[in-house]
């Protein structure tokens, strides 16, 4: 028997991934938790097609059920009607994974209000609301539930052109410890956690000198896999005394810097 299993006391606990649908970091998680036992609904607002293809390959290589729930996280009523729907197939909602974000480059002089209010919108809002409607089923739980928010590790040092952007994932790691607290004192099985991710998933379009250069980046001396996201995921599903936690998946790329001034040039 899985560990999840174990963990929900169930044969299927059931997982929820918003931004599922295309072939990214939520795909993968939604694949992993699949392996690991659990039912599957898979979320998408613009790759539906996809997250039915994607719920069908979960189905057929992993023998588990899979469901396709579709919104705009832009819309304030798609959060509640997710679970709704998910609880509704499946009886029951173990695990809820806030992974889609939106991303994209944009100079700060060009950045606009109703820019930054859609960041937030998307990658802050939606995933308090999906959490908080999660944990009302999972607070009537014995078992309670497992919450796992996606952050970013470069909150402490932001990339430029991305102003809008940060703010919105930086909230992430204070509305986790927030909402850690909140739950656990409506059942004290119910675990908030936050994963980090580095440098993941590079576009086949960067340039081979520019991926060597964020090899470089890190201490491990290369870039991380959607599946090393996903492993720790499941790692922080599985493990019931850790709460509260944001966990960078980094290879290190939060606490080193390839400019010597750490390895060989450091002055004490």
């Amino acid at each position: 028997m899985s560990l999840l299993k174990t963990v929900f006391n169930c044969d299927g606990p059931v997982a929820l991934i918003t931004g599922s649908g295309a072939p990214r970091v939520g795909r993968e998680i939604a694949t992993e938790l699949a392996r690991n036992g659990c039912r599957i609904a898979l979320h998408a607002n613009t790759s539906v097609d996809a997250a039915g293809q994607a719920a069908d390959e979960l189905t057929r290589g992993y023998q588990c059920d899979a469901i396709v729930t579709q919104g705009s996280l832009e819309d304030e009523g798609v959060p509640q009607r997710l679970v709704n729907e998910t609880v509704s197939a499946f009886g029951r909602l173990d695990i809820l994974v806030n992974s889609a974000a939106i991303w994209s480059p944009t100079p700060i002089g060009e950045v606009t209000a109703a820019e930054m209010r859609r960041y937030f919108e998307i990658n802050t809002v939606a995933a308090f609301l999906c959490a908080r409607a999660a944990a009302d089923v999972m607070s009537e739980q014995t078992t309670g539930g497992s919450i796992v928010n996606l952050g970013d590790w470069a909150t402490v040092r932001p990339y430029l052109d991305h102003a809008a952007y940060f703010p919105s994932k930086g909230a992430i790691d204070v509305m986790t410890r927030s909402l850690a607290v909140e739950f656990a004192s409506r059942n004290a099985a119910i675990r908030v956690n936050c994963v980090k991710p580095g440098p993941v998933l590079l576009a086949d379009e960067v340039p081979d000198q520019q991926r060597l250069k964020l090899c470089a980046s890190t201490l491990t001396g290369g870039i991380g896999t959607a599946g090393h996201v996903a492993h720790a995921v499941r790692f922080l599903c599985e493990n019931t005394f850790v709460n509260g936690v944001c966990l960078p998946v980094d290879g290190g790329r939060s606490i080193y810097s390839p400019d010597g001034l750490q390895v060989g040039e450091n002055t004490g």
